[in-house]
C-alpha cells in the first residue's frame, strides 16, 4: 500500500470509527450527537500523544480495551483540567496523568483523584462502562480492517484509535459539565 492510498484509507476508518463512537455515545446518554473539542485540548494531545503510544503499544497484544480505554480516560483528565483552571494545569504532562502504578491504574487515579468520583460510584461505573463499549467498538472496527499484526499499517490504525478515543474523553466529559455548541446568529 502506498503512502498515499494508506493514508486514505487511515482517513476513512478514522471516519467511521468517528461516526460509530458518536452514535454509540449518543445512544449512551453521555453525548448530545456532536463532539466537543477545545484548540487547548488538541494541542494536548499532539504533546502526550507519543508517550501515551509507547505505554499503549506495550498492552495492545495482551489488553486492547485498555490501551484503546485509558486514551478516553486521558481525555477526560485533561477536559476536567480545561475546566477547572486551564492556566494552571496546561502544563501538567503525561506523567501527572499515571497512577501511582503508572499506566495501569490510570484510569482509577483520573477517575478518582482529578475526576473527583470514587471508584465504587455509579459514575465511575458509568464511564468504565462507556469507554469499555466504545474500545469493544473500535476493536471490532479493527478486525473488519484486517489488518497484519505488528506492522506499520496496524500502528497507524492503533494510533487513530487512540486518537478517537481520546476525543471521546474530552467530549464526554465537556457534555457532563455542560459545555455545547450553539449556532451563533
Amino acid at each position: 500500500m502506498d503512502k498515499i492510498n494508506q493514508n486514505e484509507q487511515l482517513d476513512l476508518f478514522q471516519g467511521r470509527l468517528e461516526d460509530d463512537l458518536l452514535k454509540l455515545c449518543t445512544s449512551l446518554g453521555v453525548l448530545d450527537g456532536g463532539w466537543l473539542m477545545t484548540p487547548d485540548l488538541e494541542e494536548k494531545w499532539k504533546e502526550v500523544a507519543p508517550e501515551y503510544m509507547a505505554d499503549a503499544v506495550k498492552e495492545i497484544n495482551s489488553y486492547p480495551e485498555v490501551a484503546l480505554a485509558w486514551a478516553g480516560y486521558l481525555g477526560m483528565g485533561y477536559a476536567a483540567l480545561w475546566d477547572k483552571n486551564w492556566r494552571k494545569h496546561s502544563r501538567d504532562g503525561y506523567s501527572k496523568m499515571l497512577g501511582s502504578r503508572g499506566f495501569d491504574d490510570m484510569d482509577e487515579h483520573i477517575v478518582r483523584d482529578i475526576l473527583g468520583h470514587p471508584l465504587d460510584s455509579f459514575e465511575a461505573m458509568k464511564l468504565s462502562g462507556v469507554l469499555q463499549s466504545c474500545a469493544q467498538c473500535a476493536i471490532g472496527l479493527i478486525r473488519k480492517e484486517s489488518v497484519e499484526a505488528q506492522t506499520s499499517t496496524a500502528f497507524y490504525i492503533l494510533a487513530r484509535c487512540v486518537q478517537v478515543m481520546f476525543c471521546v474523553g474530552v467530549s464526554v466529559q465537556l457534555h457532563k459539565l455542560g459545555y455545547k455548541y450553539e449556532r451563533l446568529q
